[in-house]
């Protein structure tokens, strides 16, 4: 299972939800496993997931009707499913139907609700929740229907509910541990595969074709891919042009893609030839700032204090002028879960979180460089989610 479903319950508790809905598509796909293909890919469409409180009913998604192949297709197994919107889809009667085909013709079957928002308040009404408090994921609904879904249950009290599904989601189950494991593996053999094509006269658009043709061949779905050479490394987002390498050039990579649906953000840096004495005292410094990390991590320390000793650590280690506005962040079915290492955060790590820590440094003129993990906190500290090391490679 995906979601950290006692947890969910525990926080609904807390704050007095009787329900909470899922808008966003990361918290649709967290609380159902339903992939709504085209809320994913562009903005505007609907799909949402109710859960009630604990022992309160059971879950119902919400789902316009052109996208009832895909629950069907991912196998969802929340069986109550509301449909919305006129989409054409036809069946041959002729034929033995597989179960996936079954399932759709019986979810076309029911009635079509007219609206994402009409289908959502049938869910409601039919558990007796039209009078409760519930939350609402603010971020996926479009602002109409959040006004149209308050107007239409007048006697529920509707509040904003984006910061339930980010706690939630902090802490990893299992399943959702060992997605991120293989999302960094399949990073980790791209960033290979792109060094395997590096060579003098080598364009950083070919690095980039071989790392995400890596990324697909190994199951992913490309999403990072900043890959910068030479000076145009110090570019924090740069992305890949027609710029040659050139001996003793800079290779940055900040990437990662999707892996069942979970994110990857890793960084390494590799030099065509032999390094400059610079490149290796600021690598080993912001290198010896990500290790501090590994050695300060675990559960109940603060990440401020984190952050705070991860740049000390580089200072001193070689780059006296360092600053940063955060040395790591969440990882999970988006790229920024919680927490945030930050030195105005008040959160603390807890057993269970996935984290990427990060020591960037950007100079321009000279070079970006920038070393980046992923981690699983654990009830003693921290284990890797990485397979390679964060050295500086030699090309």
């Amino acid at each position: 299972m995906l979601m950290n479903t006692q947890r969910l319950f525990d926080r609904m508790k807390r704050e007095g939800l009787d329900a909470i809905v899922a808008t966003a598509p990361e918290n649709v796909t967290y609380t159902s496993g339903f992939w709504a293909m085209s809320q994913w890919i562009r903005r505007g469409p609907q799909s949402y997931v109710l859960t009630p409180a604990e022992g309160c009913g059971e879950q119902a998604v919400i789902a316009s009707t052109g996208t009832l192949d895909l629950i069907a297709d991912q196998d969802v197994k929340i069986k109550d499913v509301r449909r919305y919107g006129f989409f054409a889809i036809e069946s041959d009667l002729c034929v033995d139907h597989e179960v996936r085909d079954q399932r759709v013709s019986r979810m076309l079957s029911e009635d079509d609700c007219g609206d994402a928002v009409g289908a959502l308040v049938s869910a409601i009404q039919d558990r007796g929740l039209d009078t409760a408090r519930i939350g609402v994921d603010e971020i996926g609904i479009i602002p109409q229907y959040f006004d149209k879904l308050v107007a239409a249950l007048p006697r529920a009290t509707i509040t904003r509910a984006a910061e339930t599904f980010r706690y939630t989601r902090a802490v990893k189950t299992a399943e959702e541990v060992k997605r991120l494991r293989g999302s960094a593996r399949v990073a980790e053999l791209s960033i290979d595969a792109a060094l395997s094509v590096a060579k003098e006269g080598a364009t950083e658009r070919e690095l980039a074709y071989a790392f995400h043709a890596k990324t697909i061949s190994e199951g992913g779905t490309p999403v990072l891919g900043v890959i910068c050479t030479g000076p145009r490394s110090a570019l924090s987002s740069g992305q890949p042009t027609e710029r040659k390498l050139v001996r003793g050039d800079v290779i940055r990579f900040d990437v990662g893609g999707r892996h069942m649906y979970y994110r990857a953000d890793i960084s390494r840096i590799a030099v065509l030839g032999e390094p400059s004495d610079k490149i290796k005292t600021y690598h080993r410094a912001i290198r010896a700032g990500l290790l501090r990390a590994y050695d300060l991590i675990k559960p109940g320390v603060r990440t401020s204090e984190v952050f705070e000793k991860v740049v000390e650590t580089v200072r001193k280690e070689g780059i006296p002028h360092y600053k940063r506005n955060h040395v790591g962040h969440g990882i999970g079915l988006d790229g920024y879960d919680a927490p945030n290492i930050t030195p105005g955060s008040s959160e603390v790590f807890e057993e269970g979180m996935c984290i990427c820590v990060e020591t960037p440094y950007y100079e321009m003129g000279f070079a970006g460089l920038q070393v980046e993990d992923m981690l699983h906190v654990t009830k003693d500290g921290i284990e890797s989610l990485m397979s390679t090391s964060s050295e500086l490679r030699i090309v």
